[in-house]
């Protein structure tokens, strides 16, 4: 059976749907292929879109920011993943990113968290997503919230986000198959003209149970997938021995599969260091999407770059201790977004740190328990508070609790102290409103390893993929020639987040690179120009 279309797109979250979108709305017959029910790790996400520049949030918010501005925080956290010309432009799109995404549906507000959070309640839809007030970002850039949550009720606005876009596409006449897997490209005189894939057709008598499974391991094994492995791989069975081959043909093929976290090969071979970090995202996401690319040819670049999360906050006060080493150095400024702080904690220290505090700051967490966290931080931080710490009289005994040297540790916290208390400053340049004293027994340290436990796991998610054309999304090869007729987007592609993430930061480059590759490849398919350089 083979099937005529103008664009396929493979997988279905934001960057796909945003792709067939676009494609669309130029005309194009879509095709949309995703190997469950559409989504992916877009719809389990929080929502967010880092967007800046002047959008109508910001304005309402009391926030003046600007394209120049945005770039000149972006280019500090972007460096060499995207050439200045796509960052840029990125910029100048930034402000329209959210109205296009209110006409798909979606719904957004300028009420901004007044503490530092990483991720807000649902009093909040604008923050400080990444590293604006943070050193060195804002010696550069005035700071400014960029942090778009999509209008939901506590964990939903992922899913909220994506519902808007997939029924946005499928109203302008884009064709959804779920279940279909994409196995080989098709490769004619140098340029792909289609797909072979494999589909359990809605039809099959053991559908209804596929995805009734698939839905109730969904959220859970977005965190901990460990404890549904055995229900998920009965739904791979079920795929397995009832899906059949199909194929689908078109001038254009965009993959939009998501990263591969879940490739534990992959993995340990680029990124070693962070093999004990919990995988986020589905178990799609195994690097299918960036194999198919390159058996076309296509060349691969960051694999290397995994972002491991290790928030500290809510409660905000959580920011406001020491963060060190086994060794007992100081890690980074605490205020740090938890994906960069986490980058230095895993790349520089092993993955093997601990946060200190004394009682005045954890009775301050304590009492923001409830007023600053959703329902996953009220889990984690009342593990925190009960069994998920360990307690001293001295900065010396619980040093030895902690494993932690103690002069290290006396002496970093001797420097922060004296840094407070002078005027000087902290020497990590914490911001001062987030300084406080560590001098009141007892002691507190919690653990922030990659293996600290299962109730604190560190999340992430990989950053590198497909190297593809800065104007059209086009994928190139190692020659940087470009591949006629295939196109990568999300996290399948290397982007303007794969050095650097921040919350909101891959959804926006969803948006972004699945536009600009929807509207390629739609330009393609209704005028038959391959660019080949």
């Amino acid at each position: 059976m083979t099937e005529q279309f103008d664009v396929i797109v493979v997988g279905y979250g934001d960057a796909g749907a945003a792709a067939a979108i676009e494609a669309a709305d130029r005309g194009a017959r879509v095709l949309v292929l995703d190997r469950a029910y559409g989504g992916g790790a877009s719809a389990l996400s929080g929502g967010v879109v880092y967007a800046g520049g002047g959008t109508a949030q910001q304005r309402e918010a009391g926030y003046n920011d600007s394209p120049d501005n945005l770039y000149n925080y972006l280019v500090q956290e972007v460096g060499d993943a995207v050439d200045d010309a796509t960052l840029r432009r990125f910029c100048e799109e930034s402000p329209a990113m959210i109205p296009w995404l209110e006409k798909q549906g979606a719904q957004f507000r300028s009420s901004v968290a007044p503490y530092k959070t990483s991720y807000p309640t649902d009093r909040h839809y604008l923050y400080f997503s990444g590293n604006e007030k943070a050193h060195p970002y804002r010696l550069t850039a005035e700071p400014a919230p960029r942090g778009h949550r999509t209008v939901a009720k506590g964990l939903a606005s992922g899913k909220v986000l994506w519902t808007h876009l997939s029924r946005s596409a499928e109203s302008k006449g884009v064709t959804f198959v779920p279940l279909a897997k994409v196995t080989d490209l098709v490769i004619e005189n140098g340029a792909v003209a289609g797909v072979t894939y494999r589909v359990l057709d809605q039809k099959h008598p053991k559908a209804a149970q596929h995805r009734a499974m698939t839905k109730r391991t969904a959220k859970i094994g977005n965190w901990a997938p460990d404890l549904v492995k055995g229900t998920t791989d009965k739904i791979e069975k079920i795929w397995r021995e009832g899906s059949e081959e199909r194929t689908a043909r078109a001038s254009a093929v965009i993959l939009a599969a998501g990263g591969f976290i879940y490739n534990k090969e992959w993995i340990a071979e680029h990124a070693p260091q962070f093999t004990k970090i919990s995988p986020l995202g589905t178990p799609a996401d195994d690097g299918s999407g960036i194999r198919l690319g390159m058996s076309a040819g296509g060349a691969v670049d960051k694999m290397g770059n995994v972002t491991a999360w290790r928030f500290l906050s809510p409660p905000s006060a959580f920011v406001e201790g020491v963060t060190v080493g086994l060794d007992g150095r100081r890690i980074k400024n605490e205020d740090l977004y938890g994906a960069t702080h986490g980058n230095v904690l895993m790349r520089e220290f092993g993955g093997k740190g601990w946060a200190v505090y004394d009682s005045a700051n954890w009775k301050k967490a304590r009492s923001q328990f409830f007023s600053q966290t959703q329902i996953f931080h009220k889990l984690q931080a009342l593990f925190t508070f009960t069994l998920g710490h360990k307690r001293a009289r001295t900065l010396e005994a619980l040093a030895a609790k902690m494993g932690v040297d103690a002069a290290g540790l006396r002496r970093t916290v001797d420097e922060y102290n004296a840094g407070i208390t002078s005027g000087a400053g902290d020497p990590a340049h914490k911001e001062a409103e987030l300084c406080m004293p560590v001098t009141k027994a007892p002691f507190y340290g919690v653990n922030i390893s990659d293996d600290a436990s299962p109730f604190s796991p560190i999340p992430g998610l990989t950053l590198g993929g497909l190297v593809v054309d800065g104007d059209s999304g086009t994928v190139k090869r190692a020659d940087g020639s470009l591949i006629p007729g295939l196109y990568a987007a999300g996290r399948n592609a290397v982007g303007v987040c794969s050095n650097s993430y921040i919350s909101g930061f891959a959804l926006a480059d969803c948006i972004f690179s699945g536009r600009r590759a929807g509207r390629h490849a739609a330009e393609l398919a209704s005028t038959g120009k391959v660019i080949t350089d």
